[in-house]
């Protein structure tokens, strides 16, 4: 009877082990009140946990663990098991994200990241970049637009020789290419570069200027149909977290994320857009691109695309396609809408 109660004991043990919640961390380098935070990561970790009936649930990190270029590598070596960040923030390290940065893509975030994460599975993902983590989400941001203190808006030199704010990946190229000269630095710092005179503007989505209380710093605002670029993020998980998972439980994990995870961000990304062009209202005067500055610019960037096109090829991955997958994707959304 003793040895019976001892092994029923231990079964009992055995099988609460079996069953004890896996707790994610996720680290976090924005506030917690930025719309990627609370209306995709936080949503995230709770569709994670419904799926998975609690078995899986998420600790989001309040303070950043390092800078937003780290955290990519922060996933890869298990320093947190989610991480999210921007590719471009790790320059020369993702080639295949120039597919989804390039102009004149798209003028919904929710369609360009899902055609985005489609054209990942089928094309992307066998260049290996991102061998080292299992990713549960690649997408952009909504349509970089123009936002200047002073100029011409309807010259298609109206960046020349404008100091504008850029961040990461292809941005900084489009900048130099139509006459513009970059200022790096984070997001974070665009309110301190505009205020001290140090950029003329920045490219920014409509979320963003107002996000950052750039509003008062600036007057004209260009839209350009499709965006002038697309910036990409991803979103992944330590590989050995993942494979500590159980098959049942990484598929429950998978049904919510993917493409999923992709189009609830560009949704996102939508309405803080329309948001971020709401408050701009009577502030910030926004108008069109004209088609003098679309023709210009379309043909002033076109070896940029080539180039960007070539340095995908370099992974080995069929670029051309890629890009026409990717363009037939976003059209095909968009006929959904």
């Amino acid at each position: 009877m003793k040895h019976f109660l001892s092994a029923t004991a231990l079964s009992l043990a055995l099988a609460g082990a079996a069953s004890a919640e896996t707790v994610l961390t996720v680290a976090n380098w924005l506030p917690p009140s930025h719309p990627l935070v609370s209306e995709v990561i936080v949503p995230m970790t709770e569709q994670i946990a419904a799926a998975t009936d609690g078995e899986v649930s998420a600790n989001i990190l309040l303070a950043p663990l390092g800078p937003p270029g780290a955290h990519f590598d922060f996933a890869v070596n298990g320093v947190a098991d989610i991480t999210f960040g921007v590719q471009g923030y790790n320059p020369g390290r993702f080639k295949t994200t120039n597919i989804a940065e390039l102009p004149f893509l798209g003028d919904s975030a929710e369609d360009v990241s899902v055609a985005y994460w489609r054209v990942f599975e089928d094309k992307l993902r066998a260049a290996g970049e991102y061998d080292g983590v299992k990713v549960l989400a690649v997408f952009t941001h909504g349509p970089g637009e123009i936002f200047l203190k002073s100029g011409d808006a309807s010259s298609p030199d109206v960046l020349k020789g404008q100091k504008l704010r850029v961040g990461g990946g292809i941005v900084h190229e489009v900048a130099t290419t139509l006459g513009a000269v970059p200022v790096e630095g984070p997001s974070s710092k665009a309110y301190e570069l505009l205020s001290q005179g140090v950029a003329d503007g920045i490219l920014f989505p409509y979320e963003s200027v107002d996000f950052f209380k750039l509003i008062p710093q600036l007057s004209e605002g260009i839209s350009v149909p499709g965006g002038l670029y697309n910036t990409s993020f991803y979103i992944v998980m330590n590989k050995a977290k993942w494979d500590s998972l159980t098959p049942e439980i990484q598929a429950k994990i998978d049904s919510v994320t993917g493409e999923a995870l992709a189009r609830m961000a560009g949704k996102m990304w939508d309405k803080v857009d329309a948001k971020g062009l709401a408050a701009m209202e009577g502030k910030i005067t926004v108008t069109p691109a004209t088609d003098a500055q679309l023709s210009a610019w379309t043909e002033a960037l076109k070896p940029i695309v080539d180039a960007k096109l070539a340095e995908v090829g370099e992974t080995g991955v069929d670029a051309q396609a890629a890009y026409d997958m990717l363009k037939a994707e976003i059209a095909k959304e968009a006929a959904a809408e």
